[in-house]
């Protein structure tokens, strides 16, 4: 990142409908223009995930405008972190700056619906707000 700038952060799973979305929402929501937020789908689906945007809406935060959308090269090459959400998102070529988050997933535990998006949310909030500290990211709504 270079000095002055915000930094630039890439969400990635692979149908950009429901967790990448949700970790995007999450750091715009804590962090607003402190950072530049975008997401990104290995193979994008067509629609969001609806308990996705439920789950978000109830802390406050947004995904109203966005939509599953696949990785832009120049976005991936700008970016001062990539996550990927889950085993499955593969990037080929993968920057040096990318990390793996295997998050939750309590539908192994029998847990379904809302509840299971409220953990998944949950969880991927706690952590972005790592993410947000380790990049030096002020959170203004924590």
């Amino acid at each position: 990142m270079t000095s002055g700038a915000v930094p630039q952060v890439l969400f990635v799973c692979v149908r950009n409908g429901g967790k990448s979305q949700m970790a995007a929402a999450l750091l715009r929501h804590h962090a607003g223009d402190a950072v530049l937020v975008r997401s990104a789908g290995t193979d994008p689906g067509a629609t969001l995930n609806a308990e996705s945007v439920r789950s978000i809406a109830e802390l406050g935060a947004s995904m109203e405008g966005e939509h599953p959308k696949p990785i832009d090269r120049n976005v991936l090459a700008a970016a001062d972190a990539v996550v990927l959400l889950g085993e499955d998102a593969i990037i080929d070529d993968p920057p040096a700056t990318v990390e793996r988050w295997i998050t939750d997933e309590p539908s192994e535990r029998g847990i379904t619906g809302m509840e299971r998006m409220r953990l998944v949310r949950d969880d991927i909030d706690a952590r972005v707000r790592e993410l947000a500290t380790r990049l030096g990211i002020a959170l203004g709504n924590a």
